[in-house]
């Protein structure tokens, strides 16, 4: 191969280079743009309780002695105190239970009754412990009527306390039927209250 030819070939080899070079350009340079946004979700408390001291929570008294007739007035708050106010609830239900049990809680005829009233203001308590009465200063109204002591999920109505912030002052009232029979005589019983609050309706956020 003579000298001019291999020029030739050298000058072919260097178009074909440049032309894979530029190839390779066009293939990556792109035009491009971007955006981006974020937003914080946090999540509501769901949060009732029952108050703490004196005659915002009586349920820790019991009493004894009791023969047909007899009533038994507790009070209690019942708080909303949820984080905001779409933290609202839907609903709050009660469910008591007893242990240990006895013919006061299992005869759900003769044995214990119990009604659940709120006061638009908090209760005026009188007597001595732990054998309490309280009246009313402002509006009363029904929230559980009467009912067998034991029962599960009973609805509690015209609460306050659906709504964040808000509290019910409620008086719990049992009573032993004058019905009662000898064989309640010596009987003794537990009676735990459990109120469970539910969120509200969902919805668009």
């Amino acid at each position: 191969m003579n000298q001019k030819t291999m020029k030739r070939l050298l000058g072919s080899f260097a178009v074909v280079g440049a032309t894979a070079a530029m190839a390779g350009l066009g293939t990556f340079a792109t035009f491009t743009s971007s955006t981006s946004a974020s937003h914080t979700i946090s999540s509501g408390t769901v949060s009732i309780a029952l108050g703490t001291t004196g005659a915002a929570n009586r349920l820790t008294i019991g009493a004894s002695n009791v023969v047909p007739g007899d009533t038994i007035q507790r009070s209690v708050d019942l708080i909303n105190n949820g984080t905001g106010t779409a933290d609202n609830l839907s609903s709050i239900v009660l469910t008591t239970t007893a242990s240990p049990s006895s013919l006061l809680d299992t005869d759900v005829t003769n044995g214990l009754q119990m009604t659940i009233e709120k006061c638009s203001t908090a209760w005026t308590e009188a007597g001595t412990s732990p054998a309490y009465t309280y009246t009313c200063g402002g509006t009363t109204s029904t929230v559980l009527a009467s009912h067998a002591v034991i029962g599960s999920s009973m609805a509690l109505t015209g609460l306050s306390s659906l709504t964040t912030g808000s509290t019910d002052h409620l008086r719990v009232t049992l009573t032993l039927p004058t019905i009662a029979p000898n064989t309640l005589q010596g009987q003794s019983s537990t009676i735990s209250y459990g109120f469970l609050g539910t969120q509200r309706v969902a919805g668009n956020k």
